[in-house]
């Protein structure tokens, strides 16, 4: 009975209110891609992502270790595609600077989406909770010590790309993971694990400028790619990686990978007539009128007369505050020189 009260629970309203695009369960607290992950994390991969390492490389092992409690999980993706289509067609216009930002920067209203996401979350555990008081839950997104994108593959929802994301073959891969741990097993049907279907395509490994995808196992090396050196690297401590001199623009995160991936463009022209509007939210447009719009030498200078506070205060709650003030401007000035000498 309760399985059909909270099936009811997660109906369609609440998937298009929330931006869930699909859902799926497992109840394997373990990850299939464990040992992979492991390796990674010896051979150095990682690189300066060191929140991977050590006890909090050992708690993704097991879903057990974060909660114990955990009998099921119900895993959920947080699609942004439209937003992230409508930011293309602001690149290609005359509005456009030059300088990009990754696409999930705008997907939600410009708010960091960890704090979106979280409150959805939120909200569906409460309603689960509404209809079964006694069972508890807990939050998994991508800071939590769990393997999201494993848990979203034992949930039938996706498989792994060459570059390492996690791709649907009906929602490509512009969208979040987020996951409810629940104490219970409400016996949903699970969905089949997904088969393999990059096939002989390398158009993501071909068009990384800085090589940063490992064809072989199909994972990130971390210090060659651009999406950790232009958000893990607070300061200017070096030369940036060896290719990055071919990027796009790229000032904070990088999509070329996604963006040159078949699913992703099946998926933008199955939905080619979607009429895509940006954002009118406050956040949204601060970021786009500030980064997006103006030209680079103003905004360097800017960010060079602006303190460290006032930049926190500015962009508060995005997800620009986590790289800061002087890493914006180390990643904006890497993007200036690279256009005065070409």
């Amino acid at each position: 009975m309760k399985n059909q009260l909270i099936r009811e629970v997660l109906n369609d309203s609440l998937f298009k209110k929330f931006d869930i695009v699909d859902w799926g369960c497992t109840t394997d607290p373990r990850p299939v891609t464990w040992e992979h992950f492991s390796a990674w994390v010896e051979k150095g991969h990682n690189g300066i992502l060191k929140y991977l390492e050590g006890d909090r490389k050992e708690k993704r092992e097991s879903i057990k270790n974060y909660f114990p409690e955990f009998e099921s999980a119900l895993v959920f993706q947080f699609s942004y595609a439209d937003q992230k289509f409508a930011l293309d067609n602001f690149y290609n216009s005359s509005e456009s600077n030059g300088l990009k930002v990754a696409g999930y920067v705008m997907g939600f209203d410009g708010v960091d989406y960890h704090h979106v996401l979280k409150e959805r979350l939120d909200a569906i555990g409460k309603l689960i909770q509404a209809v079964d008081p006694e069972v508890e839950y807990k939050i998994s997104l991508d800071i939590h010590p769990v393997l999201e994108r494993d848990l979203a593959y034992r949930a039938g929802l996706g498989f792994f790309g060459k570059n390492s994301m996690f791709i649907s073959k009906s929602k490509g891969s512009f969208f979040l993971l987020g996951s409810l741990l629940l104490s219970k097993d409400y016996d949903f049907e699970s969905k089949p694990i997904e088969t393999d279907h990059c096939g002989s395509c390398t158009r993501c490994i071909d068009a990384c400028p800085t090589v940063a995808i490992d064809p072989n196992t199909r994972t990130i090396i971390s210090d060659k790619c651009i999406s950790t050196y232009t958000i893990e690297l607070f300061k200017d401590l070096g030369e940036a990686p060896v290719g990055m001199e071919n990027s796009d623009g790229e000032v904070f995160g990088c999509d070329i990978c996604q963006d040159v991936c078949p699913w992703n463009k099946r998926l933008l022209r199955i939905n080619r007539d979607v009429d895509r509007e940006e954002s009118k939210s406050e956040t949204y447009q601060s970021i786009m009128d500030f980064f997006l719009k103006r030209p680079i030498a103003k905004i360097i200078e800017d960010l060079e007369a602006l303190s460290n506070r006032k930049f926190q205060k500015l962009f508060f709650g995005t997800p620009l505050q986590r790289t800061g003030r002087v890493g914006l401007l180390k990643n904006i000035r890497f993007f200036s020189n690279k256009s005065k000498k070409s």
